[in-house]
């Protein structure tokens, strides 16, 4: 592989810190979309897209629907570099595709299917190193209708997933060989991603089983803290996000907030700020300098600096649905489930539209998570895969 420039790379879910952040963006959108390829999928799929800068990833299921298929593309041309697939058979609501986003990492990218099978592959040459089948592995009896969708992590250097298993809640792998680790028990898995993070003087594995927010010493497993929503039933899909030492956390029944850690990094249960309002129940929010963006039927914007408070909300019809929110330190680009793209200032004191750009035709439902490397974005729709130019 070539030595890659900062930027070049999206390795995983939501970039390299799991946070949105993106090395560039335009000051303007394009006036139509600048394609600079474009490659058939077998149908609709909800994991997110990974990108090198040689190499673009994107989940899918084979036309049989009786397998699941991860392609790996010229990132330059969209060509067919290699298929890796395996045979995974059920049924789940939204479909069978994979959910979590494949994680690159070295010479590897671990790809997580929705029916639990776990892989490990060379990512010059498509080879499989290792594969294990998280259900079985670690007892996984729970029915989960819409399928394992966490992510893999990695953190030191060790392959962070959530089988959901009573004695294997969280487990962490060895990526090189997919041997264990370590095995936190506890409940069945939500439907999130976790992070990890130094928050009170502790190195934590942090995210959400079925019931609750944990975390757990990234070195031990030992679960450190938890904490139940004061309103239960979420369904504990958005990301947790770190500002200065403290945690933030959006779900679609308790809302918005914001807690500090004391010694030991134990949590304080109390938030320290709250804003019941935005309550995503697919999408997380992003955070650029010290405010926190976020959709709930519209934009709001909040000061991370004053518990939470309502700087300004935006309506628009982009933000009916599911977005994915990217950033940088003077712009955010919102990819609507209509495949919109839509261009706002995060420093103005109102919410400012700086440019829109339909990017698709006729899309609908689009929940996979877009990937950007330097100043190309690659972005999934009904049934394709796009690489767009958003150089204006």
């Amino acid at each position: 592989m070539s030595d890659e420039p900062a930027g070049a790379s999206w390795p995983g879910w939501r970039g390299k810190g799991r946070d949105g952040l993106a090395a560039w963006l335009p000051e303007r959108l394009p006036q139509k979309p600048a394609v600079v390829w474009r490659q058939p999928l077998a149908g609709p799929g909800l994991g997110g897209i990974a990108a090198t800068g040689d190499y673009v990833l994107v989940p899918d299921r084979d036309l049989e629907d009786t397998a699941d298929l991860f392609r790996c593309l010229q990132a330059d041309s969209g060509e067919e570099a290699w298929i890796f697939r395996y045979p995974a058979v059920g049924k789940l609501d939204y479909g069978n595709s994979p959910r979590a986003t494949p994680l690159v990492h070295g010479e590897h990218v671990y790809f997580f299917g929705a029916f639990g099978h776990l892989s490990c592959i060379e990512l010059a040459t498509g080879t499989l190193v290792w594969q294990l089948d998280v259900r079985d592995e670690f007892d996984v009896t729970s029915k989960m209708p819409w399928g394992l969708c966490g992510s893999p992590l990695i953190a030191d250097n060790r392959l962070i997933v959530s089988p959901g298993g009573k004695a294997a809640s969280l487990v962490a792998l060895d990526p090189a060989s997919g041997d264990v680790l370590w095995k936190a028990p506890g409940r069945q898995a939500g439907y999130g991603s976790f992070i990890s993070a130094e928050l009170g003087g502790r190195k934590q594995i942090i995210g959400h089983d079925a019931l609750t927010l944990g975390g757990w010493d990234a070195a031990t497993g030992k679960r450190l803290w938890t904490v139940a929503p004061e309103n239960a039933n979420d369904f504990n899909v958005p990301t947790p996000l770190v500002y200065r030492g403290q945690l933030l956390v959006s779900t679609e029944n308790n809302g918005t907030r914001m807690f500090r850690f004391g010694d030991q990094g134990k949590i304080d249960k109390t938030p320290v700020g709250a804003c019941p309002e935005l309550a995503p129940d697919t999408h997380t929010p992003i955070i650029v300098g010290d405010r926190l963006f976020g959709v709930r039927h519209e934009m709001f914007c909040l000061d991370l600096k004053d518990k939470l408070k309502v700087v300004w909300t935006g309506l628009d019809a982009a933000f009916h649905s599911h977005v994915a929110l990217v950033a940088t330190a003077d712009r955010i680009l919102t990819f609507s489930s209509n495949g919109e793209l839509v261009l706002i200032d995060p420093q103005a004191d109102k919410f400012t539209v700086l440019g829109r750009l339909p990017l698709f035709s006729k899309a609908a439902d689009l929940l996979s998570h877009p990937a950007f490397a330097g100043k190309l974005m690659y972005a999934r729709g009904n049934d394709e895969i796009v690489c767009v130019s958003l150089v204006g």
